[in-house]
């Protein structure tokens, strides 16, 4: 696995070549410069998981787009923050982006920035630009699940220029609910103050991670890669990013930042997601400038909140007609420019 240095943060990285273009590259003369694969795909997890779920979607994936996943700063291989919790971080606001949007930041601090915690769904945005900076790529598309769904729509309102579109997998929300989010954040702080090591050893678990937030049980590995993630998450970013990205500020931003993206954005929901149901799935979806009724959202029956591990190939269906019907649209905006 490599590893990438971002604000003093190392981060654990895989970057997938597309194999229709290796193998491509191996049928052609010896000095003909390599071709890299028009579309970038970059790849957020969830909230306490870690990059090894996207494995099965990257398999199929790889086929036709360049992939990258990654840990989260704090989750999976990647290690946490130095910084408290509280402290924070300077976001810069794109000049097209400085919109009424701007005054629903309440923490900003000039015209064209803002702070804002260093587990933020914002601050999480700007650790993928300086990736896409150390790995040189300008341009991709965002695959997100749950949380990292989030991340990848305020990378699409921040990032709007290197951000092409976003696909949000068993994400949504825009909802806040008090007494339902006050019990979600107290059993999630009391859930990752107590992860001994010795989790990983007890024979039966697997079979219960494996069972958790899906319509049927996933195999045994899948249950022992979610024990493994559940405990080795840094306890700043664990605790961190559950509190900053639940509050009711930033619950009621999202819709708004969705609201201003202009890039394409589709979101695949689940029938039996009990974690992130469709009804808030299409109520954020809805908030897109572009939100077509019965195309802007794709649900997928018998499938629970890890519909990436549980349907990996219908899931990459929509992925390539999703990249696929865009193309058309960012071949006229091409050409307007040029004229």
């Amino acid at each position: 696995m490599l590893t990438a240095n971002i604000a003093g943060i190392t981060h654990a990285y895989e970057l997938t070549e597309a194999i229709s273009a290796e193998h491509a590259a191996e049928q052609a003369p010896e000095n003909t410069p390599k071709k890299t694969p028009e579309k970038t795909l970059v790849f957020i997890h969830g909230w306490l998981l870690s990059q090894m779920y996207w494995q099965p979607l990257v398999h199929q994936l790889s086929q036709q787009f360049r992939c990258l996943t990654y840990d989260l700063r704090g989750f999976g291989a990647s290690t946490d923050s130095p910084s408290h919790p509280g402290s924070d971080r300077t976001i810069p606001i794109p000049p097209e982006r400085r919109s009424p949007l701007r005054h629903l930041l309440t923490r900003e601090q000039k015209h064209d920035t803002f702070s804002t915690s260093t587990y933020s769904l914002a601050a999480y945005a700007q650790d993928l630009e300086a990736l896409l900076d150390h790995l040189k790529i300008e341009r991709a598309w965002l695959l997100g699940h749950s949380l990292g769904g989030s991340i990848a729509l305020w990378a699409a309102y921040l990032l709007p220029h290197r951000v092409e579109g976003v696909v949000c997998i068993n994400a949504g929300g825009g909802i806040y609910i008090h007494k339902e989010f006050e019990k979600f954040r107290s059993a999630g702080q009391q859930m990752v103050k107590v992860r001994p090591p010795w989790l990983t050893q007890i024979p039966l678990l697997p079979r219960v991670f494996s069972r958790l937030m899906v319509k049927a049980p996933l195999k045994a590995h899948w249950g022992r890669q979610r024990i493994k993630d559940f405990v080795r998450a840094g306890r700043q970013a664990a605790e961190g990013a559950l509190l900053e990205t639940t509050s009711q500020q930033e619950v009621h931003l999202l819709p708004q930042v969705v609201r201003e993206i202009t890039q394409p954005v589709h979101f695949i929901t689940a029938t039996e997601d009990s974690v992130m149901p469709p009804r808030y799935v299409r109520y954020l979806a809805s908030f897109h400038p572009h939100f077509i009724t019965g195309e802007s959202v794709t649900e997928l029956s018998d499938c629970g909140h890890m519909a990436m591990v549980e349907q990996p190939d219908r899931v990459a269906d929509v992925v390539r007609s999703v990249v696929r019907e865009a193309l058309p649209r960012e071949a006229d905006q091409t050409t307007s420019m040029t004229v």
